[in-house]
């Protein structure tokens, strides 16, 4: 197994949002006992099956780099965190169901991210404008997951689940809305297992069946981000 081929998937969102959770649960398919602050990062490894039941079939190494942290800390902060960022090659965006700025933060995480020097070539925040068209030409595969499910009432979930379908057409990213302590969410055979999978081979592609591999490393044009468009009253 050591041999495996590996892809670099970032995990983002801020701090007691469930990332340590979550990535517990990919990886280990059980429930985090006891979730801790994460310090600068941790790194977890779940195997999966490229293509599965069909002549393509492959394993692959996911690696899952669940960085700590928040998007509003100082600036020496975010430059350590930048290291992270190298050679990525997906990234899951996490945010808490029961938090609306958690998920209005995760187009900050994701400027972060892929902008992560100050090449004019790269996304720009300019007045608060945002263009959701940089998405749909964005090479890095994006995945949302919203955590805590479990804690929305149910007189109110239509509307949260309204919110995130905005915030999933943004990113031009499937969206996975769970509960942490519950693995029935990712079973195999589920809606989500199916969306995870499908994140995961198209994040393999990338890394291995691409013609220019560079082209991970961000965008191509100048791009702008409109934090309004989160749609949120």
């Amino acid at each position: 197994m050591a041999s495996l081929d590996r892809v670099k998937v970032l995990v983002l969102g801020d701090s007691g949002c469930g990332k340590s959770s979550l990535v517990h649960l990919l990886c280990q398919n059980q429930v985090l006992g006891n979730p801790s602050w994460t310090v600068g990062c941790s790194l977890d490894v779940r195997i999966h099956d490229y293509k599965e039941g069909t002549p393509e079939e492959k394993t692959y190494y996911i690696e899952l780099w669940d960085v700590g942290g928040s998007v509003g800390c100082v600036s020496s902060i975010k430059s350590t965190r930048a290291v992270f960022y190298n050679s990525v090659n997906g990234i899951i965006l996490v945010h808490d169901l029961t938090n609306k700025k958690s998920s209005q933060n995760l187009y900050r995480w994701s400027l972060e991210a892929l902008n992560k020097d100050s090449s004019p070539t790269g996304v720009i925040v300019s007045n608060g404008d945002y263009d959701r068209e940089q998405f749909a030409e964005n090479p890095v595969p994006l995945l949302l997951i919203g955590t805590k499910f479990d804690q929305i009432p149910e007189n109110k979930r239509s509307d949260v689940l309204n919110r995130t379908a905005f915030l999933s057409e943004d990113f031009n990213a499937e969206e996975i809305n769970l509960d942490c302590t519950n693995p029935r969410y990712l079973a195999a055979g589920t809606s989500n297992a199916v969306k995870l999978s499908r994140f995961f081979d198209k994040v393999v592609e990338k890394r291995y069946f691409t013609r220019d591999p560079s082209q991970m490393a961000g965008f191509t044009d100048r791009k702008r981000f409109n934090f309004k468009s989160l749609h949120y009253d």
